[in-house]
Formats: C-alpha cells, structure tokens, sequence
C-alpha cells in the first residue's frame, strides 16, 4: 500500500480514497471471513486520517481494537469506515449495512403455514424492505400488496430487506378474504397481551398516515377484530414497521407456545 502517495493527496481525495480501501476490505471480509490486510497496514491507514479528527477519543480506540486483533478489528474497520463516511458528507443509513451479496438461505427458513401479512398503501420503499425483513424472520408465509404499497423491488426496499424480498413469497393482490381469518394491527383494538392470534389468517397493516382502510378495518371487526399496542409516550404512535415487528413477534410467540 503507497501510504505516502495516499498522504500527499489533498484532505478530502485522501479521506474518500481510505473510505474506499476499508470499504472494499470489509465487503471482502463479510465475503471470506479474511482480512486482506494486515493489522499494521489498517493501523497505517487510520494513521493517515487521525490528524483530520485530532482530540477524538475514538482514533485511540480504534488503534487498540486493531492491536487486540480478533473480532476487534472488524469492530474497528467499521468505526473508521463510518467516521469517514460522515466526514465526507455520506450520512450512514440503516440500509448501508454490509452483507454477503445478501443471498440466503431460503431452507433454513421456518414457516408457520397459513400466516399471511396484506400491506395496504405502505407508502415508504424503507418500510416495505424493513416489513420483509421482519416477515421473513418470525416465519410468514406470504405477504401481499395493495395497488397503492410501494415496490418491493425499489432500491432502498431491497437494501432494507437485505434479501428478503426474494425469500418471502409475495404478490400484489388482495388475500382471499373468505378463505382465512381477519384482524388488523390499529389502536383501539384488543391489547396485544389479551388477543388471541389464530393458527392461521392475515393480518393487515395500514398505511404510515392513515392506518387500515374502513373496509378493510370492517372486515376484520366481524372476523377476529383488531389487535393493539399499549403506548406510554405523548407521541403515542410507532413507525408502522416496528409496531410490526412487535405484532408479529407475538403472533409467532403464540404459535410456537400452543405447538408445544
């Protein structure tokens, strides 16, 4: 590695030149379990950049974590990559994890037969790839789509799902209502501790502004009604996608209780 080439670059040259070396290092790490440089050559990079945050009590953590070697290093890589990430005006985003081409295995998949998930008019393209996630982790079968849900298939959905959106069956139509059970995830509902999930059925998901439809809400109030999460906060609201998550892990929690 020309240390003093990548030294007499100008600041932001060399900074965005080391973003890309530890980068590409991490990406081959996540790939091979391998680092391709060694501890003393990643300490030669964080040397290069240490005088651009001098004071920061970070840099003398990253060069000790480097020194212990181990897992440290990969903890240490990651700092310095998103230290120079906000530095060089790259704001760190929850999608901008790295991950081995993020290809998984669909066997290894546990699938409660029957649960399904309707989005209806999820808007965020961050929401739909992060409900993917979540669907594919406490075992959904299927998921479908409203018209109005954003594309699975969006950049910012598939980088959020993290390949997800290829190992959870979906489709954008409506489920078929009358062959399943109905409820819905909206306040004013039953207490998510009291409700009873069903073995099988759909639950629908609304909308970030304005909730489940009327119709579809009408639905599941002559089906299995409507499920809630108690808040304690002013706000008294979640981010559709972790409310979500917190219905779901109960939903799965209730099946793996009543196989046992």
């Amino acid at each position: 590695m020309d240390y003093y080439k990548l030294k007499n670059i100008p600041r932001t040259q060399r900074l965005r030149k080391v973003l890309k070396i530890l980068t590409a290092a991490e990406i081959q790490f996540c790939k091979t379990g391998q680092w391709v440089y060694t501890s003393d050559e990643l300490n030669g990079l964080l040397s290069l950049i240490e005088g651009d945050f001098s004071g920061l009590s970070a840099i003398d953590w990253m060069r000790e974590a480097l020194t212990r070697g181990g897992k440290d290093i990969h903890r240490a890589v990651n700092a310095m990559r998103h230290l120079l990430l906000t530095e060089t005006g790259q704001t760190p985003a929850d999608w901008d994890v790295l991950d081995a081409e993020n290809k998984l295995d669909t066997g290894k998949r546990m699938v409660f037969k029957g649960v399904w998930v309707y989005l209806e008019d999820v808007r965020s393209p961050f929401n739909v790839g992060s409900m993917f996630r979540i669907a594919e982790s406490f075992g959904v079968e299927k998921i479908f789509l409203s018209s109005f849900t954003a594309d699975p298939r969006h950049k910012r959905a598939e980088r959020t799902a993290m390949g997800c959106v290829d190992a959870v069956p979906w489709e954008r139509n409506e489920p078929p209502w009358e062959q399943t059970s109905i409820f819905a995830l909206e306040t004013g509902g039953i207490p998510l501790k009291e409700f009873s999930f069903p073995r099988n059925g759909v639950m629908i998901v609304g909308s970030e502004e304005l909730g489940v439809s009327p119709a579809n809400l009408a639905r599941a109030d002559t089906s299995l009604n409507r499920v809630s999460i108690p808040l304690f906060g002013a706000k008294g609201s979640l981010n559709v996608s972790a409310a979500f998550a917190i219905a779901m892990h109960a939903w799965a929690k209730s099946l793996m209780d009543n196989s046992e």
